[in-house]
């Protein structure tokens, strides 16, 4: 018998599973960008000008293609065709967009580090 806490669709692991999105800079970057702009072209090396000056466009676009992109994708935070290189909101976006929109409007709070 699975108990609450740990059942997939619970509160908790939807909360541990945002957090997990969140925990890389280039998702949440990625993720925040969705919040003004639905969907996103991905034709650039870096579609949402997440490339910091000190990281290499190749390392973050192989990145984004084989780790990030994908993550969000089975997490159901977007929806990516690969074919046409779309990014948008998934079907899951609902589970996350608070935490998003509690960032957006409190970024000038946060460490720069933290965006």
């Amino acid at each position: 018998m699975t108990n609450e806490r740990e059942s997939v669709g619970s509160p908790q692991v939807r909360f541990s599973t945002a957090l997990s999105a969140l925990g890389d800079p280039y998702r949440r970057q990625l993720l925040l960008a969705l919040t003004e702009h639905n969907p996103q072209d991905d034709d650039d090396v870096d579609p949402l000008d997440l490339v910091a000056e000190k990281d290499e466009p190749s390392v973050l676009n192989t990145e984004l293609v084989h780790i990030h992109l994908p993550k969000l994708e089975d997490m159901g935070y977007i929806t990516w065709n690969r074919t046409t290189n779309k990014i948008s909101k998934g079907p899951k976006w609902d589970d996350i967009a608070p935490l998003l929109q509690l960032i957006y409007n409190h970024q000038e709070e946060l460490p720069e580090e933290w965006l």
